[in-house]
């Protein structure tokens, strides 16, 4: 299919609500909104000099945008409701496809990641932790800290069931690293700085 064939079809957009954070929404979209990514806006400001970020913050209610090829995830404030705000979202998206404008222009793409310091990445992680990561682990008494970020480097540690458990390791590389990258992609390096020697609890053993 061409891509002008593409461009006659409706715009369908798929609405998912985070399980693990009601506050949070992707919604995919049946057209790229830009190659790429992911690109991440942790506040309006940030959103500037990029056409649909910008018309996204300018929603009453959207905290932060995450665009990923054809994926929008959007975090909302609590105190806002997603009754109303998916279909402004959806309309929104909708309306940028339609103007033919590019979703990111690409000074603010380099911008939304480049130049960042440590204390905004370290941010953007404990956010990560606090909304997806933590929330998920604590039901096997798991839970992943910050120690420091630094020089693309986030140092991290593991308490609870996750301290000495054999499956951190695939924790850490194939969910935690993966939504890292997502949100931080400064982050270059995962390190574990855990003493899992001394781990005494791990959530897989069964009690006696």
């Amino acid at each position: 299919m061409s891509d002008a064939q593409s461009m006659d079809l409706p715009i369908g957009i798929r609405a998912e609500t985070s399980l693990a954070d009601p506050d949070t929404c992707k919604f995919t979209v049946s057209r790229d909104l830009h190659p790429g990514g992911p690109f991440f806006f942790g506040n309006k400001g940030r959103a500037a000099g990029s056409p649909l970020a910008e018309r996204l913050f300018a929603l009453s209610g959207v905290a932060n945008v995450l665009i990923a090829e054809s994926v929008v995830t959007i975090g909302k404030e609590p105190s806002a409701s997603w009754s109303g705000l998916k279909s402004a979202i959806g309309m929104a998206v909708r309306t940028q496809l339609l103007s033919g404008v590019p979703a990111i222009l690409e000074i603010a793409a380099q911008a939304s990641t480049q130049g960042r310091a440590d204390a905004e990445v370290r941010v953007a992680v404990q956010a990560l932790l606090d909304k997806e990561v933590n929330r998920s682990i604590a039901n096997h008494g798991g839970k992943i800290s910050i120690v420091d970020v630094s020089k693309g480097k986030l140092f991290i540690t593991m308490s609870g069931g996750c301290q000495g458990c054999a499956s951190s390791q695939v924790t850490l590389r194939q969910g935690f690293e993966v939504m890292v990258r997502r949100v931080a992609p400064e982050i270059m390096e995962i390190v574990d700085a855990t003493d899992h020697a001394a781990g005494k609890e791990p959530f897989y053993r069964r009690p006696g």
